[in-house]
């Protein structure tokens, strides 16, 4: 005859075999969903180790390649990078490089479609704004103004803000706007840490239009010291 705690432990049991049989299949399935969950962050870890592993060393090619001044062989590394890598910051590196040997050599067309891709597709913000600021340079050597200014849009790091703003007063003023340069210019040295040296340049640009933050500084300081003194 089965004690009292035998039919319990039946009756636990029977409970939960009619549980399992309702919901086994579910509690099955949402346990596989988890797993592969975790087996794909695993594996898109290691695949983003291995990426960044073998994208290096092409970037390190790259690099001898530009050493050595050697604008084609450079861009072909590049192109091979960024077609099989594209989403590593070696692409984003390997695309300045490249254009910057491209541009030395006289390959202006092949920069400027180095920088374009790194600008669109860099997956770093800074990366993105330096290759915009760089191609907007090489956009106003060529006098394509409003495709410089286009591309300075898309520069939107805030580490590079400043020059950002020094270069737009670049192409403006190359475009006969005066004073929107000066406002540029402004913008720039205003933004810019008092220490760098290239603050210094941008003030010579204010003076040279009539604008020296100096004498700026001086007139407001003795209109505030009139209006003190007329209290």
């Amino acid at each position: 005859m089965a004690s009292p705690l035998d039919l319990q432990e039946q009756e636990q049991l029977d409970a939960l075999k009619a549980f399992w049989k309702q919901y086994g299949n579910l509690i099955t399935w949402a346990l596989i969903a988890a797993l592969a969950v975790f087996a794909g962050i695993n594996g898109w870890r290691w695949w983003q180790r291995d990426q960044g592993v073998k994208a290096g060393a092409m970037l390190d090619q790259l690099d001898q390649a530009a050493r050595a001044g050697d604008a084609q062989r450079a861009g072909a590394i590049f192109a091979d990078l960024k077609d099989r890598y594209p989403r590593t910051v070696a692409a984003g590196q390997g695309a300045l490089a490249a254009a910057q040997v491209q541009f030395e050599r006289g390959q202006a067309d092949a920069a400027k479609a180095s920088l374009q891709w790194a600008a669109e597709h860099a997956p770093d913000d800074e990366y993105r704004s330096v290759a915009r600021l760089r191609l907007a340079a090489l956009l106003l050597q060529a006098k394509d103004y409003d495709a410089a200014l286009k591309a300075l849009d898309g520069a939107t790091a805030a580490a590079f803000a400043a020059l950002a703003a020094d270069r737009r007063g670049d192409v403006l003023l190359a475009q006969g706007k005066a004073a929107d340069a000066r406002a540029a210019y402004r913008q720039a040295w205003q933004q810019m840490d008092p220490k760098l040296e290239y603050r210094q340049l941008v003030e010579a640009k204010l003076t040279a239009l009539g604008a020296s933050p100096a004498a700026a500084a001086a007139s407001g300081a003795a209109a505030a010291s009139a209006a003190g003194g007329g209290q």
